[in-house]
């Protein structure tokens, strides 16, 4: 390593061009690269937030010249200050390096590496192309009215006359008018020829619209990684369109830690934070009501489900007490809330429905998921529900009665934190397996491999545990074809320029050994066995998708007959969708929230010593077929 010192920070503004994004973006003096993809919403994949942990957030400078920051672990490709004038594509290019970790000190060509720039192609959305009509039992009532026009000899108020109208509806109380919807009524009046249609909730009319406008409702899964919307026509309770898209928090972060770590630096990072989701989800509405052709005005109701720390950061509420012991939520009831108090440009009337939450982490998405899975679990004396993710829910239902508790698992199950990981899009590793004696992989859409995604993650480890490449204690054997050095560390090739690392082992044995911890913690609250669980229900797009041989192989879920496993893949989508189109799901949602038993793992005195014994692996593996 050169013992030179970096030049000291320039004042000037530089200029950083992606050619594979046909952009060019301003670079300040104090940012790295990655802050100024971040500020200038060019995505670069970044799982620690920038904080120079991880290694995915790579870039190669073409040409210029940068500086490494130092903040953090020294980059392990290279720590010198570099001048770059070398244009030539292939190997003669500069090594890849942490865009967190560089600055720039003159105009750059910079590129990405291909996983940040691969499109996502599973978001959560679960649609698959099957119609869907949901229970129709919703909050709002819509009814068209015919009115005469006013006149000297009837010269009521527009307001007066629509009552008057609308009869027996106005009830004993009467109706009240959201003031946006006062501001349209004389308009939307006049121009309808004295007939439009009204939408009320309870004795509130919240909009006025042509006769025969359509009631949409939207239902959004606020997912730490993902976000997925879902339009419903609230008149017949079909869903008309769904759309998924990454949260684009991750850029603070992909697990919860690091973005409620970046929220209570002040109100303006928090701010940040808020403004990046409520954006991502007008954009959906936006495309959505696009697709159908109507204007997001029409979403008339909308229902938000996530985990706790999201649904604190959508409200704008603090949530430094959520990052420590004993993790205590603002709130944890539901709430309804106009949508634009939330900044969300629906209806200016609409309401919002935020669902309830259980306690600590586990939020207003494991209760959709728990609503929607209610067939599933309440038949069995008992059960276990749950949704794997960057923060992993668990419900034990026995004998009626429900504990829940949450597992940091982090996002190494899901790509995040791991060297090559991405997201599910093309060209990600979802398949791995031993032919002949080597490793082989299968892609998303057949492409090229560029990294590795979630279920590929563990069929990688799957496959080499049973290959005995990596050993019951989580290390690589360096005697095999496919194993090499690679800065300093072994790594298993899994295709040209993607790598499962020592590293990215243990990050996967400490997520699963959380997740194991969790279970076994809440069986044995119960004086439960692994065996007695006749039903394990695992939700979340990403649990869709996941080989439940290949879980089982590395201990991630117990040995249990493959029968006893049911992937029902988003179920905290279909669960808010419903909280949606159906006040009952509502009420019930509210009690299943109510009746589960938070169970806090991460202060008990056991955890750490379960947490140790799961950290191994299934020490037979290797006896079993290749």
């Amino acid at each position: 390593m050169s013992g030179r010192r970096p030049a000291p920070p320039s004042s000037a503004e530089h200029t950083l061009r992606f050619p594979e994004l046909e952009r060019e973006i301003a670079a300040h003096a104090d940012e790295t690269i990655f802050q100024s993809a971040r500020r200038n919403g060019l995505r670069i994949v970044g799982a620690c937030g920038g904080r120079g942990t991880c290694g995915t957030c790579v870039v190669r400078v073409i040409e210029g010249r940068i500086d490494h920051v130092h903040s953090g672990p020294p980059d392990l490709l290279n720590t010198d200050p570099i001048e770059n004038t070398d244009k030539t594509p292939g190997p003669g290019r500069k090594k890849w390096l942490r865009a967190c970790q560089l600055r720039v000190r003159s105009d750059c060509t910079v590129e990405v590496a291909p996983r940040s720039l691969a499109p996502v192609v599973r978001a959560e959305v679960d649609t698959d192309g099957i119609e869907e009509i949901l229970p129709l039992d919703p909050a709002i009532i819509t009814r068209d009215s015919t009115m005469p026009p006013a006149s000297l000899q009837d010269n009521l108020s527009d307001a007066d006359r629509m009552a008057r109208a609308m009869g027996s509806e106005a009830g004993s109380a009467g109706l009240t008018l959201d003031l946006a919807a006062a501001q349209r009524l004389s308009t939307a009046l006049r121009d309808g020829n004295w007939s439009l249609r009204t939408t009320r909730r309870g004795n509130e009319l919240i909009d006025f619209a042509p006769t025969g406008s359509r009631s949409l409702g939207l239902a959004v899964d606020l997912g730490t990684t993902n976000i997925a919307a879902f339009l419903v026509d609230l008149e017949n309770g079909r869903r008309v369109a769904s759309l998924g898209i990454e949260n684009p928090q991750s850029a603070w972060g992909a697990d919860l830690i690091s973005r409620i770590n970046h929220a209570v630096r002040d109100s303006q990072a928090a701010q940040e934070l808020r403004d990046a989701v409520v954006a991502a989800v007008n954009s959906l509405a936006h495309d959505l009501c696009q697709a159908i052709g109507v204007h997001p005005q029409r979403i008339v109701d909308a229902a938000i489900c996530g985990n706790t720390a999201m649904q604190h950061l959508l409200l704008g509420l603090p949530v430094r007490q959520l990052g420590r012991a004993p993790f205590v939520a603002a709130l944890r009831a539901g709430m309804d809330l106009k949508a634009r108090d939330l900044g969300l440009a629906f209806c200016p009337g609409a309401w919002v429905h935020l669902a309830p939450g259980v306690g600590g982490f586990v939020g207003g998405d494991h209760v959709t998921a728990l609503l929607a899975t209610q067939d599933r679990w309440r038949d069995c004396r008992t059960s276990l529900v749950m949704d794997i993710g960057t923060n992993t829910e668990i419900s034990l239902i026995h004998d009626g009665r429900i504990l829940s508790a949450s597992c940091p698992s982090g996002p190494a199950l899901e790509g995040g934190h791991i060297s090559c990981g991405m997201r599910a899009a093309d060209g990600a590793i979802e398949r791995v397996t031993i032919e002949n004696g080597r490793i082989a992989v299968q892609t998303i859409g057949g492409l090229d491999p560029v990294g590795l995604c979630g279920s590929g993650v563990l069929d990688a480890l799957s496959a080499l545990r049973r290959a005995g490449i990596v050993n019951a204690r989580g290390r690589l054997n360096d005697g095999h074809p496919d194993v090499i050095e690679r800065d300093g560390k072994r790594a298993a090739v899994l295709a040209p320029e993607v790598y499962f690392t020592q590293d990215d082992v243990r990050a996967v044995q400490l997520a699963k050994a959380a997740i194991r911890t969790g279970v076994d913690l809440l069986l044995r609250d119960r004086g439960l066995q692994e065996r007695n669980i006749e039903r394990f229900i695992i939700a979340g797009a990403f649990g869709a998708y996941i080989d439940i041989a290949s879980g089982i192989d590395i201990g991630l879920f117990p040995d249990l007959p493959a029968a006893r496993f049911e992937q029902v893949g988003n179920a905290a989508g279909l669960g808010v969708r419903r909280m949606l189109t159906s006040l009952k799901a509502r009420v019930k949602a509210a009690e299943l929230a109510a009746s589960c038993h938070y169970v806090e793992l991460s202060t008990r005195g056991e955890f750490q010593k379960t947490f140790l014994q799961h950290i191994g692996f299934p020490a037979d593996i290797t006896r079993r077929p290749v």
